[in-house]
C-alpha cells in the first residue's frame, strides 16, 4: 500500500478522524474536545470536505491544527456537487484552501465519480495541483473498481497515480470485499473506509430504541433499512456484552483487522460517543473472534459466477 506520512515524517495514524459532524451536531467546543482525544490517542490523519457543515467543518478544522500542522495529515473532498470539470475542482479547491486557512493539503479526494467529465481533465487538474505543491496525494471516493481502474490508467498517462481509495465499508456493507479492496491490494492503493459503525447501527443505540440517522434521514434508512442487518447489529451487540466491551469497538476493530490493513474513518458527535472507536485501536482482536463477527453478515457474492474454477 501507498506510504502515508505526515509533512516532518511520521508514519499516518490507522485511525482516522472523520470530522464531518464539526460545525454540525457538534459545537466548536465539544468538536475541539473531541479533536484533543484524537490527537492525545495518536491519530494524526484528519478527513473532511468543502461541504461538510456548510464549510464550518473545515474552518474549525483548520484553526485546531494550525499549531502542529506539520504533525497532521490533511484530507479534504471536493467535486460532490457540481461534477469533476476543472472549473469546479478549482472553485471547491480554492474555497477548501480558504475555509481551512492553508495553502495545501496532504490529500485530495474527487468525492464521487462525474461520468460527464472527460477523466483526463478531471485527472490532469488533480496533476496540476500536485506538481505545484498544492496537494501531495491524489484519492477517489465512492468509485467502483471499474471507475477507479479508468481512472488510474489516466493518471498514469500523465505521470501521477491515485494513491487512496475510500469506500464504504463495514460489517453489514461488505461490497467492497468483491473488487475494490483486492483492487487496491494489486495497485498499492491505501483503502480508508468510511461509516465502520453503519452510521450508527452497529453502535446497538437503536437496539435500545434510541434515535440518530437511522431514524432520521431518509438516506439512511433505505441505506440500513433491512432487517438482516438490524438482526446483525443485535448479535454483534449481543456479543460485545458477553465479552465486556463497547460493540462500537469490535465494529471499528473487525474493519482495522482486515489482512488489506484498511484504515477507517472514525467519527462522532461527542467524546463519549467517540471513545469506544478510539478504544479499538488497542483491542485486541482474536482471529477466531474476527470469523465469529465476520460470520454475524451476509458476506456479498463473489465477482464471478464460475465457482468451480475460483
Amino acid at each position: 500500500m501507498t506510504d502515508l506520512t505526515t509533512r516532518n515524517g511520521r508514519p499516518v495514524s490507522r485511525l482516522t478522524f472523520g470530522t464531518m459532524q464539526f460545525g454540525g451536531t457538534a459545537d466548536k467546543a465539544e468538536s475541539k474536545a473531541m479533536y484533543d482525544v484524537a490527537m492525545d490517542a495518536g491519530i494524526n490523519h484528519f478527513d473532511t470536505a468543502v461541504g461538510y457543515t456548510d464549510g464550518a467543518s473545515e474552518t474549525l478544522l483548520g484553526q485546531f491544527i494550525k499549531a502542529e500542522r506539520t504533525d497532521i495529515y490533511l484530507a479534504t473532498k471536493v467535486g460532490y456537487a457540481g461534477g469533476a470539470s476543472r472549473k469546479n475542482i478549482t472553485k471547491h479547491f480554492d474555497t477548501c484552501r480558504r475555509q481551512l486557512n492553508e495553502d495545501a493539503v496532504d490529500l485530495l479526494y474527487m468525492h464521487r465519480f462525474d461520468p460527464d467529465t472527460d477523466l483526463e481533465e478531471t485527472f490532469s487538474t488533480l496533476a496540476e495541483l500536485q506538481s505545484t505543491g498544492a496537494i501531495r496525494h491524489i484519492g477517489v471516493s465512492n468509485y467502483a473498481a471499474w471507475q477507479v481502474m479508468k481512472a488510474q490508467a489516466v493518471a498514469h498517462a500523465l505521470g501521477t497515480k491515485i494513491d487512496v481509495i475510500q469506500p464504504m465499508y463495514n460489517l453489514v456493507k461488505r461490497q467492497a470485499e468483491v473488487e475494490l479492496i483486492p483492487m487496491a491490494q494489486d495497485q498499492n492503493i491505501a483503502i480508508m473506509p468510511y461509516s465502520p459503525l453503519g452510521g450508527g447501527l452497529l453502535t446497538g443505540k437503536y437496539t435500545q430504541g434510541g434515535t440518530g440517522r437511522l431514524t432520521d434521514d431518509d438516506r439512511y434508512q433505505a441505506r440500513y433499512g433491512q432487517q438482516w442487518m438490524h438482526q446483525t447489529a443485535t448479535d454483534l451487540s449481543t456479543l460485545a456484552a458477553n465479552i465486556g466491551v463497547a460493540p462500537a469497538t469490535l465494529a471499528v476493530r473487525w474493519v482495522l483487522t482486515h489482512p488489506a490493513r484498511l484504515s477507517p474513518i472514525i467519527s462522532a458527535r461527542s467524546v463519549a460517543q467517540l471513545q469506544p472507536s478510539v478504544a479499538a485501536q488497542n483491542f485486541e482482536m482474536t482471529t477466531d473472534l474476527y470469523d465469529q463477527i465476520t460470520a454475524l453478515s451476509m458476506a456479498p457474492a463473489p465477482a464471478t459466477d464460475r465457482l468451480e474454477e475460483t
